[in-house]
């Protein structure tokens, strides 16, 4: 069973196997791994899910449980969020993903168990379903078009709930690979100086009162890339090879 630390995702009568894989990598890419569904429309298991969830996503397949009905998908869960674009007659507090999963965070912190329902894709949820609800979340989109796919929701709540644990910045590309030595300066100076003498000689720098410009371009790519002394060697001998087949 899913720790308790993570918000159960309910999939109310799900209609294709392949938005019940697309969910479940969605999940996944935010740590989440409870789902749950409600009669879903082609039973279970599902091959079509399983070929959508792409390898190991299919744990979270693994894992999933299924229930007749919405109530006993909630049986151990204290407070809810159905996911809806319409407007209802029900009485609820309406939040973003934002301050839904936020709010989450801090019953989650207390003890509580948390869940976040989402509909078929057809209609959505049911007034029925809602009520058992204790929020609604509706996204902000474009009004003219407010349609989220089954498993676009998914993320955006995924993304939402991880937040207080994912990087502040993104992953730096270009990391030096492990027991390389970085390009010392003059190694990049003769590199930049090598490919600027062949260029000349093949007439890339025209037209000539263009060319410093295009020679400082060329010298600041050179020196903003993470070179290794490796990848020097690498860049000379592809200039060479090139000039000895011209």
């Amino acid at each position: 069973m899913a720790a308790a630390m993570e918000p159960a995702i309910i999939l109310v009568r799900p209609q294709m196997g392949e938005n019940i894989g697309a969910a479940a990598r969605a999940m996944l890419n935010f740590g989440l791994s409870d789902m749950r569904l409600v009669a879903p429309r082609d039973g279970w298991p599902n091959p079509r899910a399983v070929a959508m969830a792409s390898g190991a996503a299919g744990r979270v397949l693994d894992r999933a449980r299924v229930f007749a009905t919405l109530a006993e998908a909630m049986a151990d869960v204290d407070h809810a969020y159905a996911t809806t674009a319409r407007g209802r007659e029900l009485t609820k507090p309406v939040l973003t993903p934002a301050t839904a999963m936020a709010d989450a965070r801090e019953r989650v912190a207390q003890g509580g168990r948390v869940a976040v329902i989402f509909g078929p894709e057809r209609a959505g949820l049911e007034n029925e379903d809602v009520a058992r609800a204790n929020a609604i979340i509706t996204v902000p989109v474009n009004p003219d078009f407010p349609s989220l796919n089954l498993a676009q929701a998914v993320l955006l709540t995924g993304y939402e709930w991880a937040q207080d644990s994912l990087p502040p910045q993104p992953a730096p590309h270009g990391r030096r690979p492990v027991g390389e030595a970085p390009a010392t300066r003059l190694e990049i100076e003769r590199l930049a100086d090598h490919w600027e003498e062949r260029l000349a000689e093949a007439g890339f720098f025209f037209p000539p009162e263009k060319a410093p410009a295009m020679k400082l371009t060329l010298r600041n790519l050179w020196s903003r890339l993470p070179l290794t002394q490796g990848d020097t060697r690498i860049f000379h001998g592809m200039l060479r090879q090139l000039i000895r087949r011209g």
